[in-house]
């Protein structure tokens, strides 16, 4: 069987505007004065990462902040496209990389369960015999009417995660998700994804914490300034609160 996930020579690059002129006056000063005037800057973001995720495999996405980390899993999500290399991904993805992504504020709960699933590419009547199970898991049944934009950060990442995990998905993508809601909460998630994970699920998570990545994952890849600086190919040794034990 091929790979869950092959990232080949992935780079991305971003136009970083300095000085940008927004209103007449600071363009016409800009003809005169050359520090006024719009600087474009190429900010590489990701430069020629390549790794290979097989399937039911946990790879962890180590480094500082503007790292890359980030980047990497909105291209492998298809949220963003890699200026050079690409990645080839098999199976349904699901993505918990920001809070309110695929989320309608003005709609309620309930509803957005339904637009989010929509999402991965679920039809309604898929969704109907999930949802009751969906809300359950969330614990927000007390709120499931209400409009989103009345939720906090902590009940909107309890409907997400509850809707992801729900939807059966071959590929879990997590940008530190898991750090937020309360610990009962944290729990009830690492148990899921445990499962999740005795059933054949593959795991990249994006984390700054060596002992995160230990606990959750295989291996991992760390990368600096946008290239990868070292890769564990072993297994990492399992901990007391491993979460791929059953």
């Amino acid at each position: 069987m091929p790979p869950a996930i092959v990232v080949e020579h992935v780079s991305k690059e971003f136009v970083l505007r300095h000085n940008r002129a927004m209103g007449i006056k600071t363009r016409f000063l800009a003809l005169f004065h050359k520090n006024k005037r719009e600087r474009r800057e190429l900010f590489k973001a990701l430069n020629d990462v390549s790794f290979t995720v097989n399937r039911g495999e946990a790879l962890g996405l180590l480094g500082h902040n503007g790292s890359g980390k980030s980047t990497l899993l909105q291209i492998i999500a298809g949220i963003l496209q890699p200026t050079t290399g690409r990645v080839v991904a098999h199976g349904r993805i699901a993505p918990l990389i920001q809070l309110g992504v695929g989320f309608n504020p003005e709609l309620t709960g309930y509803e957005n369960i339904f637009l989010n699933a929509s999402l991965y590419g679920f039809l309604n009547k898929e969704i109907r015999p999930l949802v009751q199970e969906i809300v359950e898991f969330s614990e927000l049944g007390n709120f499931i009417d209400t409009p989103l934009k009345h939720y906090s950060s902590g009940m909107q990442m309890r409907l997400g995660f509850s809707v992801a995990v729900h939807l059966q998905p071959d590929i879990l993508l997590a940008d530190e998700i898991l750090a937020v809601g309360d610990e009962s909460f944290q729990k009830k998630c690492l148990a899921k994804i445990a499962e999740m994970r005795n059933h054949g699920m593959t795991l990249i998570l994006v984390s700054h914490s060596m002992e995160q990545v230990n606990t959750f994952c295989d291996r991992f890849v760390r990368l600096d300034q946008g290239r990868v600086v070292e890769v564990d190919t072993d297994l990492l040794r399992p901990t007391g609160n491993d979460v791929r034990a059953s």
